[in-house]
């Protein structure tokens, strides 16, 4: 990575980093895309299992990977402030993190799993399915986090392509898995919607193992030593990490966890077609969302590289590059979207009914599409200048004070329905652009770095 000094060379080093991260997010989404597209062609209720499943594992997946995601500017930091044989101990603290994460969310699951699903009163085959599909993915969990570490460390430092060729490897070993696990092809048992959860899980000691492997065959990564020298488990690196990672983690946690409590509302309030339904729109609305993600990734790395550096307005420069492009490419997409909602809802389900019930989700995604990649890129630049308490607290009043309640209020007193549910988390999502934007004005006129935590 290098200090681009022109407009013309930050787009272009923006695209170079960005590319291969759109590419690597698109693969992560294409799992659980597999997932949801191979499941449905298994029967509506192996289709809604998985959706159950999927909207309480996706919650928690993104909270932590967002957690862990604070060893991306502090590794940033430090390369740009000219101390890049200091991050292989950053990045080894994360992995003891990881593990420590993985453990307590299976313990978690352990305790919570069965009373949760018994709360949301489904029929008996869906909770059976979601609860199998939850213990497949739990056995990948270790490996799982454990390679977000390794991609981040190597994101850090520009190498982006890394992750995309190994994820690009993953894509059609999970689709192998899913076709056999799923329909009991190639000699494996037939398992319908729960053999997704298992072939999602051996991915991810696939994943898990080409990553490690990569730290020795690349000359640049290797000399850093990460799995050659182990460092004692700091506190006090811990206590930064955390300091920056657990209201990352929160933020993104109460973004995705409302979606996994309008399913929950929809499992208490409409029957399994709109169940189906909803988690299929989302599961291509999420698709879409990859980009502005890919985007915010992006712009924490070169933001946090430049203002290590003190070189806060060419920091400025990237976010307002970063955002524009994060609204218009998925201004660009929702227009698409509105064209190809009927093709898009056929590739889910064979049941008419509930292709059509897609079809309607996927015009009120449209909207909340923009909304979202407002957000998304808005919280990318603030954590490149490790700004996140603030932010932590705008997401909290947005999405649960906000979204929750209005779409939970339009869902059962209006003529909207289930589609209220969108409308309110749409609400919620431009509350959040709002005081996003807000808070990085404020940001961004301060004359000095901000410490770590800043609120």
């Amino acid at each position: 990575m290098y200090h681009a000094p022109t407009l013309k060379r930050k787009l272009l080093l923006f695209l170079a980093i960005l590319g291969p991260i759109v590419v690597t997010q698109i693969s992560y989404i294409a799992m659980n895309v597999l997932d949801t597209m191979m499941s449905g062609r298994a029967g509506t209720v192996d289709l809604a299992g998985v959706a159950v499943g999927s909207s309480l594992w996706m919650p928690l997946m993104t909270g932590i990977n967002a957690l862990l995601l604070a060893v991306t500017p502090i590794i940033s930091h430090l390369i740009g402030e000219g101390k890049d044989e200091q991050i292989a101990k950053p990045a080894t603290q994360a992995l003891y993190l990881s593990v420590i994460l993985s453990l307590a969310i299976i313990g978690i699951g352990a305790i919570a799993l069965d009373p949760l699903l018994a709360a949301m009163k489904l029929e008996p085959d869906v909770a059976y399915i979601a609860k199998h599909y939850l213990i497949g993915i739990a056995w990948g969990l270790v490996p799982f986090f454990a390679s977000y570490v390794i991609r981040y460390f190597f994101e850090a430092q520009g190498f982006t392509r890394i992750t995309m060729y190994i994820m690009l490897a993953a894509v059609p070993i999970n689709g192998f898995l899913n076709y056999g696990l799923i329909f009991g092809h190639f000699g494996f048992p037939r398992l319908g919607g729960i053999g997704s959860g298992y072939a999602t899980a051996i991915t991810f000691w696939c994943i898990f193992a080409i990553s490690i492997w990569m730290t020795f065959v690349n000359p640049v990564i290797r000399r850093h030593r990460l799995f050659v020298r182990w460092y004692a488990p700091s506190l006090k690196l811990w206590k930064e990490q955390l300091a920056i990672g657990i209201p990352m983690g929160l933020s993104t946690f109460f973004e995705a966890s409302i979606f996994a409590v309008v399913t929950l509302f929809m499992g208490m309030m409409f029957d399994t077609s709109t169940i189906a339904a909803h988690q299929a729109t989302l599961n291509f609305a999420s698709l879409l969302f990859m980009v502005p993600l890919s985007i915010s990734m992006a712009l924490t790395i070169l933001v946090a590289y430049e203002a290590g550096a003190g070189r806060r307005e060419h920091a400025r420069q990237y976010g307002i590059l970063g955002v524009s492009m994060a609204v218009g490419l998925m201004g660009l997409g929702a227009c698409a979207l509105f064209f190809m909602r009927e093709p898009i809802a056929w590739l889910y389900t064979e049941d008419a009914h509930v292709a059509e019930l897609i079809t309607h989700f996927l015009v009120f995604a449209l909207v909340f599409q923009l909304s979202d990649a407002s957000q998304a890129s808005l919280q990318g630049v603030l954590r490149g200048y490790k700004d996140v308490t603030v932010p932590f607290v705008v997401a909290l009043i947005s999405y649960w004070i906000i979204g929750i309640p209005l779409g939970y209020a339009l869902a059962d007193f209006t003529a909207l329905g289930a589609y209220g549910f969108w409308v309110g988390i749409t609400a919620g999502l431009t509350f959040a652009t709002a005081g996003f934007f807000l808070r990085l004005r404020l940001i961004q006129r301060r004359a000095a770095p901000l410490p770590t935590g800043a609120s």
